[in-house]
């Protein structure tokens, strides 16, 4: 058996990755990859949606990749991830234009139908920042089992958004920075105060874009939690295969 390391920032652990178009219901086709676990069958599947293409945000934002790098392999979670219309990351652009969370929608929709499409079990939805608006406003469709928000800024979300979650029952966890950029803790609990079902998560020290691997950490972990609460908390380290994203 091989020694246990350290996972570490650039730590890319086993998994079946494959990459893919999603083909939106009006005729656009996006950059998207899903990674399995590499021997088993998943035991819930994850959609990420990223934050604000217009400043940066896209499939690869750091605390995406680094999901889709070791869920698969921590947790037996299926993380898929895409690019909303417009965005571009090494994978590739998706085609259409950025639509401040209104056309997003039907890119949601697109990843929801492919993991429905496989077969694949359990979807939760997790989006960060812009990516929880779009979640907010469309997500809460079935088969979808829940949510879970980081950094959430309402920016773009309604209180219409937010009585129809309250509604559907649907468990949502926010996960919010104690630093945050746009919407802190406090106000974060006032806010969702409308959602009974929902939990907010006030993380300290942690900051909007979730800057190192301590506020990485808590947040997969936070997320396995409630995705895969047999695997919580994940380990520290992994004695099997792992490459180092610097070297693929």
């Amino acid at each position: 058996m091989l020694e246990a390391e350290c996972i570490v920032a650039n730590s890319v652990l086993p998994a079946r990755r494959e990459s893919l178009r999603l083909h939106t219901s009006d005729d656009l086709s996006l950059v998207a990859e899903l990674a399995l676990p590499a021997d088993v069958a998943p035991v819930a599947t994850i959609v990420c949606v990223h934050p604000l293409p217009t400043h940066g945000g896209m499939m690869d934002s750091h605390v995406l990749r680094k999901m889709a790098w070791r869920l698969p392999a921590l947790a037996d979670v299926a993380v898929l991830r895409f690019n909303t219309r417009g965005t571009t990351s090494a994978a590739g652009t998706s085609e259409g234009a950025f639509d401040e969370g209104r056309g997003e929608g039907l890119d949601l929709l697109a990843a929801i139908g492919e993991v429905g499409a496989r077969g694949l079990p359990d979807p939760w939805l997790v989006g960060w920042s812009f990516g929880t608006d779009v979640i907010l406003r469309h997500g809460n469709v079935d088969p979808v089992v829940g949510a879970i928000l980081l950094s959430p800024p309402l920016r773009f979300s309604t209180d219409k958004d937010l009585e129809s979650w309250a509604a559907s029952g649907r468990p949502l966890t926010c996960l919010v920075p104690e630093l945050d950029d746009y919407l802190r803790p406090d106000a974060a609990r006032e806010r969702f105060a409308a959602i009974p079902q929902s939990e907010v998560v006030s993380v300290d020290g942690a900051k909007h874009l979730w800057v190192g691997e301590t506020s990485v950490s808590i947040v997969l972990g936070e997320i396995t939690a409630r995705v895969a609460p047999a695997k919580a908390p994940l380990p520290a380290t992994w004695s099997g295969e792992m490459t180092r994203w610097s070297d693929l």
